[in-house]
């Protein structure tokens, strides 16, 4: 294996996470203060409730001591416990979860108006306004790996194939990394994060309210369903 990339601090005090609004928060981790428990209290509701561990997930991912509660903390630990190959991204792949932030709004939106994009076409979607999505605003204080600017990382940014930053992702993770800090694949300016554990995340608040309208090829306009403005991605 190559060298590991450096270290460095990235710290953000508003870092922006989008995702869909159908995903449904996890009272749990909202509401427990020792997440030593949940396997406890999980089993329980189970007995009454045969899809908890649907609406829960893997718990047995993410051991206790890197668990996070409190307001925010079911945003931060759902990447983490729905796991699925079918849900792998640039620095996870599917058998571990990654959190993905972008230090602005904007390369959020970038980011997640590409991929979901590309589903929308490969399922044939009409046009229309098709998604409701919900940002997220958090801080990123800690330490990553970082491939911004280190040439021999390319391969880990291209924008078709997630085979070598995947690679170095599981390498990295197994060595004890908390992530990796890497530019924004779809905003040439943008900065991201993909984050190996809960606990290196700060706990966000929900921002706006989004729609993203397909025009049958990509994601070409933003909506915030807050205000009513609208704008167009370039």
């Amino acid at each position: 294996m190559r060298d590991a990339p450096p270290i460095s601090n990235v710290a953000w005090p508003d870092a922006r996470r989008i995702i869909s609004s159908r995903y449904p928060p996890v009272d749990l981790f909202e509401d427990i203060a020792d997440p030593r428990d949940w396997e406890l209290l999980a089993a329980a509701e189970a007995r009454t409730n045969p899809r908890i561990n649907e609406s829960i997930g893997w718990l047995d991912l993410v051991p206790p001591e890197r668990r996070v509660s409190g307001a925010g903390a079911s945003y931060v630990m759902a990447p983490f416990v729905h796991v699925s190959p079918d849900w792998a991204g640039r620095f996870n792949d599917g058998t571990f979860g990654a959190y993905y932030a972008a230090r602005t709004f904007e390369t959020a939106v970038a980011e997640t108006a590409y991929h979901k994009g590309v589903f929308f076409k490969s399922t044939d979607e009409a046009p229309g306004w098709i998604a409701q999505m919900r940002e997220l605003v958090g801080a990123v204080d800690n330490e990553f790996h970082d491939i911004r600017g280190e040439a021999e990382y390319e391969d880990c940014i291209d924008p078709d194939s997630y085979g070598a930053s995947q690679e170095l992702a599981r390498a990295l993770r197994a060595a004890g990394s908390k992530g990796i800090a890497y530019p924004s694949v779809r905003d040439p300016s943008g900065e991201c994060v993909g984050a190996f554990w809960p606990e290196v995340i700060g706990l966000p608040v929900q921002g706006r309210h989004l729609g993203y309208h397909f025009d049958g090829d990509r994601v070409d306009l933003v909506r915030d369903e807050g205000s009513g403005e609208v704008w167009r991605i370039v």
